[in-house]
C-alpha cells in the first residue's frame, strides 16, 4: 500500500474530525487552502457515510471568474461531490470596504444555498496561518477579546476544520494530489490590509520572533475565544434579569463588573438591530456613558440609522 504524504494525512485528520454527520457542503474558491479541503472531504466522507456537496462563489471581481468558477464545479463533480453549484453574486453598491462586502455577499449566497438544500454544516478552508493574521490585524486595530478571539471553529452552520492546519500543509497536499490550485491576486494586492500582513507582517514577526510565533497567535485566539464564550453565556443570563418592558436597569447596570457591563451592552445593542459589523467599542463606550458616566449627556444613536438609546431616570430606554 502506498504511502499516504504526511501533509495529505494531515489534512484529512483535521476533516475527518469535523465530520460527525451530514449532509455538509464545502465552499471553495479553488485556492489552495479550501482545494485541499474539498480533496480531503471528497475522500474522507464517502468513507464515513456523509453526504457531501460544493460550492464555488463566483463574485465578479476580476476577469474570467465565471470560467474559473464553472472549472472548480467540474472538478467538484468528477470528484463525487453532489450537489455542486456555483454561487454568482453582486458585490457593487454594498456596505464597507471591498473585502467586507465580498465576505458579506459570499456568505449571504453560501447560507441560502445551505437552507436551500438542508445542509447544517458549511466547511470553510482557513487554516493557522489565517488565524494568526487574524489576530494581528485585531491587535492593530485595538480590537478587545472578541477580535483577538479570532475566527472560531464553528459559528452557526460554518465550521472550520483547518485552524490547526499550516498553509504549508494545505500547499503540499494539493501538489501531492496533483491538484492545481488558483493563486486569488487580490491576496497579493498591497491595496488590501490583509494581504500586506501576509506578504510583510506575518513574515517579519517570524523572523524576529521564530516560527513558533504563527502557532502560538493561533493558540492565542483559541485561550481567548474560550474566555469570551464564558462572558458572553453570563452576559446573556445577565441581560435577561437587568431588563424590564421599560428597558435596562442603570442601577444594576451600574453595579456590573466591567467586562461583564460592556458585554450586556454590546448584546443589549445587537439585539435590538444594530448590525455586529458596525457596533464598535465606541458605540458601547457611549452606551457605558450613559451608567457609569451620567452628567445628563443627550442619546446616543446606535449604527442602524434608527436607533437611538437615551437614559430616562433610572432606565436606559432605546426610540426606534
Amino acid at each position: 500500500m502506498a504511502r499516504i504524504p504526511p501533509p495529505v494525512a494531515t489534512v484529512r485528520a483535521a476533516v475527518r474530525g469535523a465530520l460527525t454527520s451530514g449532509p455538509v457542503l464545502v465552499a471553495c474558491s479553488g485556492g489552495a487552502d479550501s482545494l485541499a479541503l474539498a480533496a480531503a472531504t471528497a475522500f474522507v466522507a464517502p468513507r464515513l457515510g456523509v453526504a457531501a456537496g460544493l460550492v464555488t462563489v463566483d463574485h465578479q471581481l476580476q476577469d474570467g471568474s465565471a470560467g474559473r468558477a464553472a472549472e472548480v464545479a467540474e472538478w467538484g463533480r468528477a470528484v463525487g461531490f453532489a450537489p455542486v453549484e456555483v454561487a454568482t453574486v453582486s458585490v457593487a453598491g454594498r456596505p464597507g470596504g471591498p473585502e467586507a462586502a465580498a465576505r458579506e455577499a459570499r456568505y449571504e449566497a453560501i447560507s441560502s444555498l445551505a437552507e436551500r438544500i438542508g445542509c447544517g454544516t458549511v466547511l470553510l478552508g482557513h487554516t493557522r496561518d489565517d488565524q494568526a493574521e487574524t489576530v494581528l490585524l485585531a491587535l492593530a486595530r485595538g480590537a478587545g477579546p472578541r477580535g483577538l478571539a479570532g475566527m472560531p471553529r464553528r459559528k452557526g452552520i460554518f465550521v472550520r476544520p483547518l485552524l490547526d492546519v499550516s498553509r504549508a500543509d494545505t500547499r503540499k497536499a494539493c501538489a501531492a494530489l496533483g491538484l492545481v490550485a488558483w493563486e486569488d491576486p487580490h491576496n497579493s494586492d498591497p491595496a488590501y490590509a490583509r494581504a500586506r500582513v501576509r506578504a510583510d507582517a506575518l513574515p517579519a514577526v517570524v523572523a524576529a520572533l521564530g516560527p513558533a510565533v504563527v502557532a502560538n497567535l493561533a493558540r492565542t485566539a483559541s485561550l481567548v475565544a474560550a474566555d469570551v464564550d464564558h462572558l458572553d453565556s453570563v452576559a446573556a443570563e445577565t441581560l435577561a434579569g437587568v431588563r424590564s418592558a421599560a428597558g435596562l436597569s442603570v442601577p444594576q447596570l451600574a453595579a456590573l463588573p466591567a467586562a461583564i457591563r460592556s458585554r450586556v451592552l454590546h448584546a443589549w445593542a445587537a439585539e435590538l438591530g444594530a448590525p455586529g459589523s458596525a457596533l464598535s467599542h465606541r458605540h458601547v463606550d457611549a452606551l457605558d456613558a450613559l451608567v457609569t458616566r451620567w452628567h445628563g449627556q443627550g442619546p446616543t444613536a446606535l449604527p442602524s440609522g434608527i436607533l437611538v438609546a437615551r437614559r430616562a431616570g433610572d432606565l436606559l430606554r432605546v426610540d426606534l
